[in-house]
């Protein structure tokens, strides 16, 4: 999930809530490292 923070926008872990991610400047850039991160996860092997 992509949060506001402080600096910008981060990715955070649903079940977790760990950050996942650096601090972004856009939501726009947040969610494409999301869709990144999602890819890797669910790839198959």
């Amino acid at each position: 999930m992509v949060r506001k923070t402080k600096g910008g926008y981060a990715v955070f872990s649903h079940k977790t809530r760990k950050k996942l991610s650096r601090v972004y400047k856009t939501k726009g850039e947040a969610t494409k490292r999301l869709r990144q991160i999602q890819f890797f996860k669910y790839r198959g092997k």
